[in-house]
């Protein structure tokens, strides 16, 4: 049986794989970071359900929706990238590798943002400081800068197009 992909088709969708998979999963740390994870290093003794408990009791409740729309919104959109890159862009592997680091890098100022409301819900329900508690947000802000980092080196990289080397950025 015949795939529905050409051949350079094929050669880029480890490319579209590989930055679906990371971001899907920078997104379920970043939402078990907020929703589950930090409350339980802010408060420990707690289990997660009296926390939550605790907090609508003073009228901060742990607004989950958000984080549920941000963790959805980084895989969907990263699917969408990389189906568009494998059908319209197939013979530029360097640049949809660039696209993928750029989502994976507005990674941390997305999570930061989402986080904020939940974060300060808990500081003010327990008297504490709004960031974060848990270590675990470390993996994503070292995520998101070893993206810039391999950002920055892909950068010189040339693709390939129609038999010529495309210009580098300057």
């Amino acid at each position: 049986m015949r795939s529905p992909l050409d051949e350079q088709q094929r050669h880029v969708v480890p490319i579209v794989l590989g930055g679906v998979l990371i971001i899907s999963a920078y997104a379920l740390i970043g939402a078990l970071q907020i929703i589950v994870w930090n409350p339980m290093a802010a408060v420990p003794g707690m289990s997660l359900q009296e926390i939550k408990t605790a907090m609508s009791s003073v009228n901060e409740p742990l607004v989950e929706t958000p984080v549920y729309a941000w963790a959805l919104a980084g895989p969907v959109l990263a699917l969408t990238v990389g189906t568009f890159s494998i059908v319209k862009f197939p013979d530029l592997p360097w640049t949809i590798t660039r696209y993928f680091l750029i989502l994976i890098m507005l990674g941390t100022p997305t999570y930061y943002f989402v986080s904020f409301s939940p974060g300060m819900s808990l500081a003010d329900a327990f008297s504490t400081t709004g960031g974060d508690h848990s270590p675990w947000s470390r993996i994503l802000y070292g995520m998101s800068f070893l993206a810039l980092i391999l950002l920055l080196l892909t950068l010189r990289k040339k693709d390939q197009k129609h038999g010529k080397a495309t210009q580098p950025l300057p």
